[in-house]
C-alpha cells in the first residue's frame, strides 16, 4: 500500500487537472488517476474555440497538454490506474485500484462524462459498424456518404459541421421545434450547404417510430 496522500483526484479531465492546480499549489501531496489518456473527451474533438484566451481556437491536444504541465509543475503526479472502489477506513480513505492501493486525506471524484445513447434496436451491435458517438475519431470511414446525426445540443451541431468535411450529405435530426444549441452553431449549421435539416420529430412521434425516448 501507497504512503498516505493529501489528495487523490480521480480523472485527468479538464476538471481534474484544473483542481489539480489548486491543490498543488496549495502544497497539498496530489495524485491524479487516469485509466486512459489524460486530458478526457475533449480530446475528441478537433478544435476549442470557446476557451478564454485563444481567439482563434487551440487543438485540444495542446490545450490539455498544458493543463498537464501546469498541474505538475506545482508537483501533482499522474499514474494510470483505473478505480474500482473508494472506502472510509479509520480517518483515511482507500482508494482501491485495479493496480494498488491509495490512502488518502481526501478524493476529488472527477471522472467525467458518457456518451447519450438513444437506446434503438440494433444500436449496440452497429456501433463501430455504421453508428458512431464521435465523429472526429470515425468521420474519415463516412467520406462522400450520407449520414445523419441525431441531436440539436452543441456537441450534435459541433459534430454536423465536423462532417461536413468528408461527407456529401450531413442531416440532422431534431425532436424539438429549435436547436438547443449556440446561436453561432445554429448560425453555422443554417449556411453550410451540405448539410440539411431533417425536419422535426415531437417526443411522441419519436417514441411512436423508433419505441424509444432518449
Amino acid at each position: 500500500m501507497r504512503e498516505t496522500l493529501d489528495v487523490v483526484i480521480i480523472g485527468a479531465g479538464p476538471a481534474g487537472l484544473a483542481a489539480a492546480v489548486y491543490t498543488g499549489r496549495a502544497r497539498l501531496n496530489t495524485l491524479i488517476l487516469e485509466k486512459g489518456m489524460p486530458g478526457g473527451q475533449i480530446l475528441l474533438t478537433d478544435l476549442v474555440e470557446n476557451y478564454p484566451g485563444f481567439p482563434e481556437g487551440v487543438v485540444p491536444f495542446q490545450l490539455m497538454d498544458n493543463f498537464r504541465k501546469h498541474a505538475e509543475k506545482f508537483g501533482a503526479k499522474i499514474e494510470t490506474d483505473e478505480v474500482k472502489k473508494i472506502q472510509k477506513q479509520d480517518d483515511l480513505w482507500h482508494v482501491l485500484g485495479v493496480k494498488e492501493e491509495y490512502p488518502t486525506r481526501a478524493v476529488i471524484i472527477a471522472t467525467g462524462s458518457v456518451y447519450r445513447k438513444l437506446g434503438l434496436p440494433g444500436e449496440a451491435k452497429l456501433t463501430g459498424r455504421g453508428v458512431s458517438f464521435c465523429a472526429t475519431c470515425d468521420g474519415a470511414f463516412f467520406r462522400d456518404k450520407e449520414v445523419a446525426v441525431v441531436g440539436g445540443g452543441d456537441n450534435a451541431l459541433t459534430e454536423a459541421l465536423f462532417l461536413t468535411k468528408f461527407c456529401r450529405a450531413v442531416k440532422v435530426i431534431h425532436r424539438r421545434d429549435q436547436f438547443r444549441g449556440v446561436k453561432i452553431l445554429q448560425e453555422r449549421i443554417l449556411l453550410t450547404k451540405r448539410l440539411k435539416f431533417c425536419g422535426i420529430l415531437s417526443s411522441r412521434r419519436f417514441q411512436e417510430r423508433t419505441g424509444s425516448n432518449p
